[in-house]
C-alpha cells in the first residue's frame, strides 16, 4: 500500500496560507503532477520534519526523488502538524525577506512603504504561529505519551 503523497501534505499546507506566487504555481500544476510545487515546497517539508521529533509515525522512511511520498500513511493529525510546521517555516523565510528589503532601503523611505507594517504583522504572525505549533507538539506528545509508566511512579519511562 501506498503512503501518503507530498500532495496531501502540501493541500493542507496551500489551505493555510496567502501567497500568490505559491498559488500560481498551484494552479498551474493542478493539470499536471504538481512535480514543480512538490519540489519547491520540499524544501519547507524537510525543514519541518526534524521538528516534529515526537511523531508517532516514522517520517524518515519517505521517497524524495520519484514518488514525493512517505512510505506510511499519515494520520491526518499528523499532517494537520506537519504542513503548520512548513507554514511556520515558509513565514519565516516572509519575514527573512522583508528583513533583506529593509537593509537595502532607507528607514525614512522603509516606513513610509506599506512593507513596513506588513513586515510587522509577519513578525506577529510568526511568533502567534510558533506558538500555535509548541502547543500542537505540546498536545500530541500528551496524546501519545504512555501514562502507565507515570501512574506506576517511573516517572523517567526507562
Amino acid at each position: 500500500m501506498a503512503g501518503t503523497s507530498y500532495s496531501t501534505v502540501n493541500d493542507f499546507f496551500m489551505q493555510q496560507i496567502d501567497d500568490y506566487n505559491l498559488v500560481a504555481l498551484y494552479n498551474s500544476d493542478v493539470l499536471n503532477d504538481t512535480t514543480n510545487l512538490n519540489t519547491y515546497l520540499m524544501g519547507f517539508m524537510l525543514l519541518a520534519i526534524p521538528e516534529f521529533s515526537d511523531c508517532s509515525q516514522d517520517l524518515s522512511l519517505r521517497d524524495d526523488t520519484t514518488l514525493f511520498s512517505f512510505d506510511e500513511v499519515l494520520t491526518d493529525s499528523n499532517i494537520k502538524i506537519l504542513s503548520k510546521l512548513m507554514v511556520k517555516e515558509w513565514l519565516s523565510k516572509e519575514v527573512k525577506n522583508l528583513l533583506q528589503l529593509r537593509l537595502h532601503v532607507q528607514d525614512v523611505d522603509f516606513k513610509t512603504y506599506s512593507e513596513a507594517q506588513n513586515l510587522t504583522a509577519k513578525q506577529n504572525a510568526l511568533t502567534l504561529l510558533k506558538e500555535e505549533c509548541s502547543q500542537l507538539l505540546i498536545d500530541n506528545g500528551y496524546k501519545n505519551n504512555s501514562w502507565a509508566d507515570w501512574y506506576s511512579g517511573n516517572f523517567s519511562g526507562l
